[in-house]
């Protein structure tokens, strides 16, 4: 506590807290602090201001005039003069740089009123880039026109305008799964249902599948990307051999297809390995030359079926759920397209660009990377699906859906299990979906509405609190005898 009482003294003679806490590692009182010498003080680092209100304070203390013998009781004692200290207003106020301060002056020069947020954003964009002035003039000219457009009024429906701006266009939105672009062998679903799959917040989307693309140096070697898809790959044991069943003497025989082997860079040594690893076949699989048997330890022909059935999708390399990686050159470097998603395992591969590589599942970038990864996915995904059909939608109705999905730090869907199930008011509960069972659970628990949004206000045949409805009028009456106005 003493130590506290020995900050807060040496605080208030105007010393700093870095001077503060080199005294304190030492001196754990203002008398030792003083006794301390002027030489000592100097060699902490003290600055010779602090040290002079530090023993100058400590002598007036000392230098008390004795009391008057004789003196009234109660008179009060001289003061000792205070000292003056000179507090600077510290400047929080972020310099401007040279290329903000150029579209300042053009902005002001062509009568614009643009905040300096807006030129604070841009000047960070175009730092560095060699713009001539005449440039940066059209681009301050056009940001305000384009700052204009994007302005809105107070108390506007936001949340109506967003709806209405992403419902409308996607009434025109095809129902069918698409080619992916550039990649013809995989099947992606675009149109209306991968809207309804994002909005729905689904775990697992109809088609998923990612863009890989890999690290800066192997990124135009076809050899070396080919390689890293098929450990990407998932290899099942029917793709890379063919088995055959020896019903005589009870037998399932692996033949290894060495072409296919080759091609993905497998050794038959791993298939044995991974398949005597399996469940229920320790001991019983053995190599015959280049084929590998496996014998049953029962003679039963169920028993033949059941390893039949486990050797045939038995993993032998890649990663769980891809089952395709399919490479293609995007202007000067190799991309790994994959059938199926697995975000986690990938990013751990060594030679994987992490910075690029996604995938179209939100709920899997929301369970690897967090919940402002899957902000932004939904975004990029909504935005690109009403883009591929032609429809154009504001950003920030995208981003207003965007934000509403993520907002409580997880991937909520837009339906009554997600959103509209969670909200306060049972009219608006009631509007969305299983109307009965909302208004007689909310008669049967005392449930009350405050009418604070606009279905319900619509619902009870009250203006909604937006636009007109958000001004109250007042109208006083003129007493008698006085004039209007």
């Amino acid at each position: 506590m003493a130590k506290k009482d020995t900050e807060k003294a040496l605080r208030n003679r105007g010393l700093s807290d870095e001077s503060i806490a080199k005294l304190l590692v030492d001196y754990a009182t203002i008398a030792q602090v003083t006794e301390a010498g002027e030489a000592k003080l100097k060699e902490l680092g003290l600055k010779d201001k602090e040290i002079g209100m530090l023993i100058k304070k400590s002598a007036l203390k000392s230098k008390k005039a004795p009391a008057k013998k004789g003196g009234k009781r109660g008179k009060e004692e001289e003061a000792a003069p205070r000292e003056h200290f000179e507090f600077e207003m510290p400047n929080k106020v972020r310099v401007t740089s040279k290329l903000e301060q150029k579209m300042r002056k053009y902005s002001e020069e062509l009568g614009l009123d643009i905040p300096r947020s807006v030129l604070e954003s841009i000047a960070n964009r175009i730092e560095g880039l060699d713009v001539p002035n005449e440039s940066v003039k059209k681009i301050v000219k056009r940001s305000y026109e384009r700052y204009l457009e994007h302005q809105m009024d107070a108390n506007e429906s936001a949340g109506i305008l967003a709806a209405q701006s992403i419902g409308e266009p996607g009434t025109q939105m095809t129902m069918r799964t698409f080619h992916y672009a550039g990649v013809a062998e995989i099947n992606v679903t675009l149109g209306l249902p991968r809207l309804i799959e994002i909005v729905d917040a689904r775990r697992v989307p109809s088609t998923p599948m990612m863009s890989v693309y890999v690290a800066q140096d192997i990124r135009a070697n076809q050899e070396e990307v080919k390689r890293l898809a098929s450990e990407i790959e998932m290899t099942s044991l029917i793709d890379i051999a063919n088995i055959e069943t020896d019903i005589v003497n009870m037998k399932v025989i692996v033949h290894p297809d060495l072409r296919k082997l080759e091609q993905k860079g497998i050794e038959v040594e791993q298939i044995f390995k991974e398949l005597a690893k399996t469940r229920g076949l320790k001991g019983l699989v053995e190599m015959a030359g280049a084929n590998i048997v496996i014998s049953s330890d029962v003679p039963s022909f169920k028993k033949l079926q059941n390893i039949i059935d486990d050797v045939r999708d038995r993993k032998i390399r890649g990663l769980d759920n891809i089952k395709r990686a399919i490479l293609r050159k995007v202007g000067d470097e190799y991309v790994i397209y994959t059938e199926g998603s697995n975000l986690g395992r990938v990013l751990e591969m060594k030679g994987v660009d992490k910075t690029r590589t996604t995938t179209n599942a939100v709920q899997e970038i929301y369970e690897v990377l967090g919940v402002e990864a899957a902000r932004n996915a939904i975004m990029e995904e909504a935005f690109r699906t009403l883009d591929e059909q032609g429809l154009n939608v504001d950003i920030r109705h995208i981003m207003l859906v965007a934000d509403l999905m993520t907002n409580d730090g997880d991937v909520k869907a837009i339906g009554r299990h997600g959103i509209s199930g969670r909200k306060s008011s049972v009219l608006a509960r009631a509007a969305f979906e299983i109307t009965a069972v909302h208004l007689l659970h909310a008669a049967l628990t005392g449930e009350e509405d405050h009418l604070d949004g606009v279905a319900e206000n619509i619902i009870v045949g009250q203006p909604v609190t937006l636009g007109t409805g958000a001004v109250n009028l007042e109208y006083k009456p003129v007493k008698r005898g006085q004039t209007n106005g």
